[in-house]
């Protein structure tokens, strides 16, 4: 058995110290909390089924009389179709909700002033949501469009420059930087490569990230599920995943703000056709591994993940199951028919001017997540909250109800734009399984 090393006993507290913070600042409350409760357990109405809400407001837990609630109802993301004032007697108030017409969700937010502070916080409630259906059209060209894509990367000599990362290696598994060419010659993909030490063969697992401009850490939760698994954790914005956090942020608040939005007007340049592509470019590299077992590989994201997650498995037919939680980039034109659309929310009235043009919209239906999902043929376990800001839960149904792939659903109603353990548990053991015994 090999020992660990004094840097790597160091390194693995870090992540123990932050993945702690992080678990802790999940379970940080405010002296006064808003509570919002729905008459039905499961958060779920079908369309004309009236609503009401339960409101306390709880300092240090206890009830509060005579404090006055300012509330709003609407269509999520919408503007509310409800205001007013309610007063706390006995500790509660009811507020009556109404009903949608159509599948969709619903937000009540509540705010309240206790001592001179604001507090607030809303809930949403779902109607008929597997039977909300997608404003998105998907062009004639889609898949020769893909095809054509994939096609000019292929063409393109990946040259993987492989950097072992000594301080980042655990007893059960090596921890590589990976940098691949990709798109066209000079432009390049970054990633972490995780690959069990023991001799054998192993599936893989490619891991993509959500949004933003930022390191991604190597995948060692499932590269050491079980017996341990190949995992490739890659960057989207071909940047390596060894810079100082300074460049990220500069990047980040620069040029690549908003990078979601660059070159919308044309499809062959548009900022997600190399993310899409290099997604693909991923899994060519992973087949090439001596480590890998030849048929089983996955790929799992959240949110711009979640997205990629999708992507990918449509693309490329070596993927064999994928996990995505709460993915972005689904129905983002819910807002030119009246809902909600998905992140980056480029339809959404405060981008109205710079992108509701037939272009840009145009250029929406190539990237669409709900027109991947139509082309999946692979299972897929997919798990959200409905309380999620970021990507709102209407567009997440809007393209998981077109899938006809097989498909397993975990809905952990209190989550936002992050998720719970129980969905890490119950998804990853569901992908390891998957992926090692075929079913």
């Amino acid at each position: 058995m090999k020992t660990i090393t004094k840097r790597s006993i160091v390194f693995l507290f870090i992540l123990f110290f932050f993945a702690q913070l992080q678990a802790q600042k999940k379970n940080i409350n405010h002296l006064v909390e808003i509570e919002i409760v729905p008459d039905h357990a499961d958060w779920t109405y079908k369309t004309g089924e009236e609503v009401v809400f339960s409101v306390r407001v709880l300092q240090a837990h206890v009830p509060l009389d005579g404090v006055t609630v300012s509330y709003e109802i609407g269509l999520e993301k919408m503007p509310p179709t409800q205001r007013g004032k309610v007063e706390m007697k006995e500790g509660k108030a009811l507020l009556k909700g109404g009903t949608l017409t159509e599948p969709g969700f619903m937000t009540c937010a509540c705010r309240v002033e206790v001592d001179g502070r604001e507090y607030t916080n809303y809930l949403n409630v779902a109607f008929s949501p597997f039977e909300i259906k997608p404003t998105q059209t998907m062009p004639d060209d889609f898949v020769k469009f893909w095809q054509k894509t994939l096609q000019k990367t292929g063409q393109i000599e990946m040259e993987p420059l492989v950097t072992l990362m000594p301080e980042m290696c655990t007893p059960r598994t090596n921890v590589y930087h990976v940098r691949l060419q990709h798109y066209r010659k000079d432009t390049y993909i970054y990633g972490m490569l995780c690959v069990p030490k023991s001799p054998g063969k192993y599936p893989a697992v490619l891991s993509v990230p959500g949004a933003g401009v930022k390191r991604v850490p190597p995948e060692l939760e499932l590269a050491e599920t079980g017996n341990g698994m190949i995992t490739f954790a890659i960057g989207v914005n071909g940047l390596p995943q060894t810079l100082d956090e300074e460049v990220y942020n500069d990047l980040r608040y620069g040029v690549l703000r908003d990078y979601g939005f660059i070159h919308l007007d044309d499809k062959e340049q548009y900022y997600y056709r190399r993310v899409y592509s290099g997604c693909v470019r991923a899994v060519d590299f992973l087949v090439t591994l001596p480590e890998y077992d030849g048929e089983n590989l996955g790929v799992v994201g959240a949110s711009q993940g979640g997205a990629l997650s999708i992507v990918t498995a449509a693309l490329d037919s070596r993927v064999k199951a994928l996990v995505a939680f709460h993915p972005a980039l689904c129905d983002v034109t819910g807002y030119l028919h009246g809902r909600a659309g998905g992140w980056p929310h480029m339809f959404a009235p405060k981008n109205a001017l710079l992108n509701n043009k037939p272009e840009k919209i145009e250029t929406s239906s190539y990237y669409d997540v709900v027109n991947f999902a139509r082309l999946l043929k692979v299972p897929g376990y997919y798990s959200w909250g409905y309380n999620d800001p970021t990507c709102p839960p209407t567009s997440y149904y809007a393209a998981y109800n077109v899938i006809t792939a097989p498909k397993q659903l975990y809905v952990a109603l209190v989550t936002g734009h992050w998720r719970l353990p129980e969905q890490n548990e119950v998804t990853f053991r569901w992908l390891y399984k998957m992926l090692t015994e075929g079913k």
